[in-house]
């Protein structure tokens, strides 16, 4: 699953790919917002941890579960 999140004024955005679902990465943002916490704690495929304050987030961007095809299509 392909994570991306826009950080508010930053032209640059944290992308990263996570073995969640896109169920569970909405439930982590979601009470996170809720609960008015300071930062979202989130997990890639490589155990990498990224901290995110919730206050700079701009938007969060979910990807699909779909794997992405590889070659050149006709």
């Amino acid at each position: 699953m392909d994570i991306r999140i826009g950080i508010l004024n930053s032209p640059r955005e944290i992308n990263f790919e996570t073995a969640a679902t896109a169920a569970d990465v909405e439930k982590i943002v979601a009470a996170a917002l809720d609960s008015d916490a300071k930062f979202v704690r989130l997990t890639d495929d490589k155990d990498k941890v990224y901290i995110i304050p919730t206050a700079s987030f701009g938007y969060i961007e979910v990807g699909s579960e779909v794997s992405r095809r590889v070659g050149f299509v006709a």
